[in-house]
């Protein structure tokens, strides 16, 4: 493996857990070894380890973009990954709040029942 998938797993293990990486190598890791390097590699080990913008910032983001798809399974996990880049529940549910005037109201109030989920699972070690 190279020194970029190895600094990209390192940051999926750290936002995401442990888990996460089988999870991907599960998903998709069989039928498209290309997907998951890129995964790993660009989408990890360089879009997300740029330092111009802090984890929690970058997180943020992608909630945003994931909420506007809606993309549940990712949004899920960078729900996660986010709280533990340093979001507070807060920050997440003001940033839905705000994205219900421009994604629409049904897709905000499925994101929310879905930071929900989220925010009740970590609290309850599930």
């Amino acid at each position: 493996m190279s020194t970029q998938y190895d600094k990209g797993l390192k940051l999926l293990n750290q936002l995401h857990g442990g888990h996460t990486g089988e999870e991907i190598v599960k998903a998709f890791g069989d039928i498209s070894p290309n997907m998951l390097k890129w995964t790993i590699e660009w989408g990890f080990g360089e879009v997300l380890s740029n330092p111009a913008l802090d984890l929690k910032t970058r997180e943020l983001t992608i909630i945003a973009s994931l909420i506007a798809q809606p993309a549940s399974p990712q949004l899920k996990a960078h729900l996660e990954a986010a709280l533990n880049a340093g979001a507070r529940e807060a920050e997440i549910v003001a940033m839905i709040e705000q994205l219900a005037i421009y994604v629409g109201f049904p897709t905000a109030c499925n994101a929310m029942i879905l930071a929900k989920e989220v925010f009740q699972n970590i609290k309850t070690g599930s």
